[in-house]
């Protein structure tokens, strides 16, 4: 099976699709048809690939975190998208479809934000093209990523509260996709993750993509192998996670592990792991595996990572899940909690709590010595610092071993 790509309908197996109003036909119809002409255009990789290298600052370094490695006694590499610009992975993303969208003759952008980090990404992007930009934001999670609220602004975009439901991440979604339905004509809708209709899962993977396709380049040149032999990234919607595991998921020989939010844990109603909770339904636009009641109803997710609190997961991610391509684990608060503050111990680099996520798998699974891993370090833990001195503050995290 070919992972790595939806078929002509936009499927990863029997994941995917487009589930849209009528209303918004025309604009993903037109994404559809036009999208990999575009982006596979010499034209517009010339202008891509230059602002990833020189405005984004990539190649990300893939870092050998020698006093982890230790720890655990494996040969530990850590992808350092926490330093490209803005902070995090979303910024490869959001200026391709920035890049795209004033290609496709559209001057107004709109996108959702959970952390933040892609509300700011996707503001730097349109502050630096010139373009119009709205970011829908839970009001729960304004309140707790005010630093990051404070920069979308600051880059000139407009941070609308999305005051319904749990009012997070799932519910700015909601929003945006309203919004979009009211100005089809000028508007494009970046949307953050690989989920929403197809070719939103496909396009954002691509752009995604650069994180494995660096992996393997410097693989190459630290230890003369391409391949690691795990791949480690956390899971939301699924966007970091979709570009790191992304030329790895037709190698055999390369597993592939996913750490979804658990939160309060599986079994206590306040959970974001979708692979254990989530059944067969339509979410956003996409049919996928969704945190769901019997009677079809989305369930309020929960985790202490704004950017993981969605209760579904992209299709790309489905189909891995499915066909067991990937291994899921569930990756309570308290859990990333200690793999944050044990990576600022050791290492002296605070991750984003999505990131400690990734990282908490070193303490769930046994590897060999002699194993390499490579984790993406998906974003930077600038925006969660409030949350971390909170903890700090209770005394439970100040001693961490």
């Amino acid at each position: 099976m070919n992972y790595q790509n939806p078929d002509e309908n936009g499927y990863y197996g029997e994941f995917g699709g487009a589930f849209i109003p009528e209303m918004l036909y025309p604009n993903v119809a037109e994404l559809q048809s036009k999208y990999l002409e575009i982006i596979e255009s010499d034209e517009f990789q010339k202008e891509f690939q230059d602002l990833l290298k020189n405005y984004v600052g990539r190649a990300t370094p893939l870092y050998f975190a020698k006093n982890l490695s230790q720890k655990y006694g494996a040969q530990i590499y850590l992808k350092r998208e926490d330093l490209n610009h803005t902070g995090a992975h979303k910024i490869n993303n959001a200026l391709g479809q920035a890049l795209l969208a004033k290609k496709l003759g559209k001057n107004r952008i709109i996108a959702e934000t959970g952390a933040g980090q892609h509300g700011v990404a996707t503001a730097t992007a349109c502050a630096l093209l010139g373009l119009e930009c709205i970011i829908y934001m839970g009001e729960i999670d304004i309140a707790r990523q005010a630093p990051n609220v404070a920069r979308m602004k600051m880059l000139g975009a407009k941070v609308v509260p999305a005051k319904s439901g749990s009012k997070t991440l799932k519910d700015a979604v909601n929003e945006a996709l309203r919004d979009w339905i009211n100005n089809p004509v000028t508007t494009h809708y970046i949307i953050g993750s690989v989920v929403g209709p197809h070719p939103f899962p496909d396009l954002v993977a691509r752009f995604q993509s650069v994180i494995s396709k660096e992996i393997r380049e410097q693989l190459s040149e630290k230890i003369s192998r391409k391949n690691p032999d795990y791949v480690i990234a956390c899971v939301g919607g699924g966007s970091n996670a979709a570009g790191t595991f992304y030329h790895f998921v037709n190698e055999e020989n390369v597993k592939l592990i996913a750490a979804e939010a658990g939160g309060f844990g599986i079994d206590s109603g306040k959970s974001a792991a979708t692979t254990f909770l989530g059944t067969l339904g339509v979410l956003h636009g996409s049919k996928s595996l969704v945190m769901q009641d019997k009677d079809g109803q989305v369930t309020e997710p929960h985790s202490i990572s704004a950017g993981l609190d969605y209760p579904g997961i992209g299709p790309f991610h489905a189909n891995l899940f499915q066909q067991n391509r990937a291994e899921f684990f569930s990756i309570n608060d308290d859990e990333a909690l200690k793999s944050a503050f044990e990576l600022t111990k050791l290492e002296g680099i605070i991750p984003a709590l999505e990131s400690a996520h990734a990282l908490a798998v070193l303490d769930k699974k046994k590897f060999g010595e002699k194993e390499v891993l490579v984790i993406c370090l998906s974003g930077r833990g600038d925006k969660d610092m409030e949350t971390y001195l909170q903890k700090m503050g209770d005394g439970r995290w100040k001693n961490e071993d």
